[in-house]
């Protein structure tokens, strides 16, 4: 008996010992560069609306991360993440009037899975998905626009003075509106939106040795938001017409570059640095 628990615990203890010499862990800061999109059906639809591919930088982020193998490991990173998209407003000549200005900013939280190709390269594929909470530091949405003829999607609510009204066959209505200083429509000052939104996050790239204890990484990265970006008290407000726009889900997808620099602790990074 003495000995199957002698030989059970020489197994057990190079078992983990095998996995301790391979675990390493790295701090790492990062920044990124992306293209917001908001996803409204109200928005998309409504006449009067283009979107336009709206780009942001988000300035820095920070990474921790274990790796237990060469093929496995994880991240939990905190990214200060500019977002929003910008909508023309145009008339009914498709002339632009104006336009709608949605601005945000998360600091996202993604806990990532990695998986990592296992090759002796010192220049490495990974792919990462994982969940991500996303927490509202600024939001806005203001709209502006100069006298014009617009078209106004089925079931929307006409600005204040609009004359010229004529509705079409399809629901559709053209009316000819007056100017709109620049309105804010809503606020996270005003809690119009959520302090927090759930999140799905994915990445495929490389990671790139530079030294003994030192890579970059480079990232396809994106992120789907699997909630409403806003409250329950303005949805409702919307489901029943006391807003201008008709009512759709907004959420928020995000795709960009990202890169980073990683510094490793206890062990080198790349297994070609080895009998160096």
């Amino acid at each position: 008996m003495s000995r199957k628990l002698f030989l059970l615990s020489s197994i057990m203890f190079s078992a983990a010992a095998t996995i301790s010499a391979q675990v390493q862990v790295h701090l790492g800061v990062t920044t990124a560069y992306n293209a917001t999109f908001i996803l409204d059906e109200g928005l998309s639809e409504a006449p009067r609306y283009n979107s336009k591919i709206t780009y942001n930088w988000s300035p820095v982020g920070f990474n921790a991360g274990i790796d237990f193998t060469r093929k496995f490991g994880l991240s939990l990173e905190s990214i200060l993440s500019k977002q929003g998209q910008v909508f023309e407003i145009v008339d009914i000549a498709d002339n632009v009037v104006g336009q709608r200005n949605i601005d945000l900013e998360y600091i996202n939280l993604p806990l990532l899975v990695r998986f990592m190709n296992e090759g002796n390269s010192g220049v490495r594929g990974n792919f990462n998905v994982g969940p991500q909470l996303s927490i509202l530091t600024n939001a806005s949405d203001i709209i502006q626009y100069s006298a014009s003829t617009q078209t106004f999607a089925a079931g929307s609510k006409l600005p204040a003075g609009s004359t010229e009204v004529v509705q079409h066959p399809d629901g559709t209505t053209t009316a000819r509106v007056p100017s709109q200083s620049a309105k804010e429509l809503m606020s996270k000052k005003a809690d119009s939106f959520k302090n927090a939104e759930f999140q799905i996050a994915a990445a495929f790239g490389l990671d790139i040795d530079i030294t003994r204890n030192m890579f970059i990484s480079v990232q396809a990265r994106g992120n789907y938001s699997l909630t409403d970006m806003r409250n329950g008290d303005v949805i409702e407000d919307l489901k029943q017409g006391n807003s201008g726009d008709v009512f759709g889900k907004r959420a928020n997808l995000v795709v960009g570059v990202q890169g980073g620099l990683h510094f490793l602790f206890g062990t080198t990074r790349s297994f070609k640095y080895k009998g160096r």
